[in-house]
């Protein structure tokens, strides 16, 4: 497994496959995560505030990505924005690869904490067991905040 920051031009293709394979998206969902990183492409990382880590199997294929930015008016604080690893790639220690290496880019840049939020349908409990398998903290739920009956989760990381 090789990790990498650089976003190449074919990623958010890449990008799109990944998060289609999940099966857990809204199509307007996958276009904001494709649409993240062609504003890194276009503005370049600093400029957008997106930046991204991917996870290349030796074959050069991108198994999994995060994504993640400076929360704005903050003082060392990101948000993880985008996190998935292809369908067939699952339950390969992967993710938790990915996490690492998110942490260890989020620190390089000064952040010390991370925000992590997601869905708190059914569905998405492998997700936030995840999150906690890999020593983030619960920290709020905000009740319909996506529709009625789904909530928003939210849970934080300290990278240092």
């Amino acid at each position: 497994m090789k990790f990498r920051t650089t976003v190449r031009p074919d990623d958010p293709q890449r990008i799109r496959d990944i998060v289609t394979s999940t099966g857990f998206f809204y199509d307007h969902e996958i276009e904001v995560a494709v649409e993240l990183c062609e504003e890194n492409l276009a503005q370049g990382e600093e400029k957008s505030g997106y930046f991204f880590v991917f996870a290349d199997d030796d074959d050069g294929r991108t198994l999994g990505y995060a994504c993640y930015g400076e929360i704005a008016c903050t003082r060392q604080r990101y948000d993880l924005y985008w996190m998935g690893v292809h369908a067939d790639a699952r339950g390969k220690g992967i993710g938790k690869q990915l996490m690492k290496e998110t942490d260890k880019a989020i620190a390089a840049r000064g952040g010390e904490i991370v925000y992590i939020e997601t869905s708190s349908r059914e569905k998405y409990l492998p997700t936030r067991e995840f999150y906690i398998a890999t020593g983030c903290v619960k920290e709020a739920e905000l009740k319909d905040f996506y529709d009625n009956g789904d909530n928003k989760v939210i849970y934080t990381r300290r990278v240092r």
